[in-house]
């Protein structure tokens, strides 16, 4: 529904459509401003993860046997490859690619484009909230309080909220001089709710943000600046923004979230974004060109719309990249119950992102490449509940068959691959936004010990929900 009550339009949503772009296969490009060629750096990033790979497969020759003798060839196979070889083939990938990759920020000067030389493009930031009374106070604060140089449009995009909302919102707007204008979606679904704001949107670019996501001040512009790049001359459809938890400190489950959202999720996207294919630009805080949203029709109906929406993208108008200075806090979940539910939504997002666009069918060899990766996921997450956490508790009882002492050197391998993780977001982030995380030694080795069973079950659990069809919810 608009504002006034007049039926959704879908066909609105489209109204205005790009010319799409030919790009993919084995397209030549130019060489980039910096830093190998992202096709150089993918077959150096594979070649020493196969081989890599190799050396697991001999060296852990022994083990085979031992399990071989114990319950047969078959699971002396299988155990290992859920085991150790598919996470030692995703964990390469991963590390390899970020040494073979040196980050440069986008430079803040005002991109070119169909608005005045020399200036910043408009843009509009659509807040989607449901009962958001709490937070959206405080969220419309750090969007007034950014240092983005060009013209802002706040939209919130109300799904009909029953609580004080719409209200306060619209008077912290007033308060702090936003230009500010407010849809209406009765029908229930993040997905209505963002394209009805969609309908009225004249800006050039789109930035989505979560009702409790925090801006920090320089995050638009760094996402703008990444959003309007062309690397090798290719048009950049999608910037996804880096989040770290707000509320880290509250306790135990959310001190293991903060860290994995300073190095697992990040590390994820940097890698990703290494070829220009961010498969996630999330909801939480994105900015997207306009006419490209509504050239697929706006956001899908998914539960994972954004993901969906991603792939989409990627397959039929760009790049998808990603900016670690684009940094935002956002509110994770401080109930196990909120925790699961969200995860298991999340690993229900990317299948439907693989069944509506399969990564065979991108159009860029290394889309194809990186999107595929997803396909293994699943082996992770099966390989870690039924072999991984039943090997350790069989390891302490004595009986080293699954977990063996060898085992035990993935944990110096992963402390140094952190480590890393941790020292490039310290140097290249926190000290040029001057910011200094609080540190947490006990939230660390809950993340690096005991953090991948809850979010390896609640990925499965939702794997399980999206074969069954469950029903689906937005929060």
């Amino acid at each position: 529904m608009t504002p006034d009550g007049l039926p959704r339009h879908p066909a609105a949503v489209s109204a205005v459509r790009a010319d799409p772009q030919q790009f993919g296969g084995l397209t030549p490009r130019a060489r980039p401003a910096f830093g190998p060629r992202p096709a150089l750096r993918f077959t150096l990033a594979m070649t020493l993860t196969l081989a890599y790979e190799a050396f697991g497969i001999w060296f852990s020759q022994p083990w085979r046997s031992e399990l071989e003798e114990a319950i047969g060839p078959i699971a002396a196979w299988v155990i290992p490859v859920m085991l150790a070889y598919v996470p030692a083939l995703v964990i390469g990938f991963l590390c390899f690619t970020l040494l073979l990759t040196r980050y440069r920020p986008p430079p803040l000067e005002p991109p070119r484009g169909e608005w005045p030389a020399g200036e910043w493009p408009p843009l509009t930031v659509i807040i989607a909230a449901y009962n958001e009374e709490r937070s959206i106070e405080t969220t419309l604060e750090h969007v007034a309080a950014s240092d983005y140089p060009g013209p802002v449009q706040v939209v919130l995009a109300d799904n009909n909220s029953t609580d004080g909302t719409a209200g306060l919102s619209g008077a912290a707007a007033h308060r702090l001089g936003i230009d500010y204008r407010r849809s209406f979606e009765t029908e229930a679904g993040k997905h209505h709710a963002l394209n009805t704001a969609l309908i009225d949107v004249t800006t050039p670019i789109v930035v989505t943000v979560d009702a409790d996501t925090l801006l920090v001040p320089q995050a638009l512009t760094y996402l703008i600046a990444r959003v309007a790049s062309r690397p090798q001359d290719q048009h950049v459809s999608a910037c996804a923004g880096a989040l770290i938890a707000e509320n880290a400190n509250r306790n135990f489950l959310t001190r293991m979230q903060g860290w994995d959202y300073r190095l697992g999720i990040n590390g994820v996207k940097r890698t990703q974004a290494a070829y220009n294919s961010a498969l996630v630009a999330q909801g939480a805080f994105s900015a997207y060109w306009t006419e490209d949203i509504r050239a697929v029709d706006g956001w899908p109906d998914a539960i994972g719309e954004d993901i969906v929406l991603t792939w989409s993208l990627l397959d039929s108008r760009g790049l998808v990249q990603y900016e670690p200075l684009a940094l935002a806090e956002t509110v994770v979940p401080h109930r196990l119950e909120h925790f699961i539910r969200q995860r298991s939504r999340w690993a229900r997002g990317m299948v439907e992102g693989i069944r509506i666009n399969p990564p065979q069918n991108q159009p860029r060899v290394l889309a194809k490449f990186v999107a595929g990766i997803d396909y293994l996921v699943p082996f992770l997450d099966i390989g870690y509940v039924f072999f991984w956490v039943p090997g350790v508790i069989l390891f302490t009882l004595g009986r080293p068959l699954l977990f063996s002492w060898w085992s035990m050197l993935v944990i110096p391998i992963t402390l140094a691959v952190y480590g890393l993780l941790r020292r490039w977001q310290d140097r290249n982030v926190f000290r040029v936004l001057g910011i200094r995380p609080e540190p947490d030694r006990r939230g660390f080795l809950g993340y690096l010990f005991g953090y991948q069973a809850l979010t390896s079950a609640a990925s499965l659990r939702g794997y399980v929900q999206q074969i069954i069809g469950a029903g689906r919810r937005w929060k």
